[in-house]
């Protein structure tokens, strides 16, 4: 496969859509520790982030493309992996992200907690805590 530097292939690349991005750039960045690879657009029309190895496309919202706060309802959840969720957790309250779960360790294994960023996106920031088979909590294996 081709290698592009502008857009990873070994993960999903979610597009998020935000009411004022060049807020919603700097709220990410400063209280999710996202970090800004590129933008483009004058005004800014998008952008893409990382966090570690995972990265998303922020762009501004427009006809058939609204963000979870003006669409009135929740539509996604992100889950990002990050090595001190601890530490995460406390600098996002700290830093005023609405806090929707608090850290705690899941039954299939994982320490996270639930924040909602300026637009009502829905993040999950987790780090796994202990190896847990999928039939311990509950789960059905497909094809079994």
């Amino acid at each position: 496969m081709l290698h592009n530097r502008s857009v990873p292939v070994d993960a999903v690349l979610p597009h998020l859509f935000y009411r004022d991005l060049e807020e919603a750039i700097r709220w990410l960045c400063g209280v999710f520790g996202f970090a800004e690879h590129y933008r483009y657009g004058e005004p800014v029309a998008g952008a893409q982030l990382h966090l570690g190895k995972a990265y998303i496309m922020v762009s501004t919202t427009r006809p058939h493309h609204a963000s979870p706060a003006a669409a009135g309802c929740r539509t996604q959840s992100l889950t990002i992996f990050v090595e001190d969720v601890q530490k995460h957790f406390a600098h996002a309250r700290a830093a005023g992200a609405t806090i929707i779960e608090e850290l705690h360790e899941t039954v299939y294994g994982e320490l996270q907690y639930g924040a909602e960023d300026l637009d009502g996106h829905h993040w999950l920031f987790s780090r796994h805590a202990r190896d847990v088979s999928p039939d311990e909590w509950g789960a059905k294996m497909a094809g079994h």
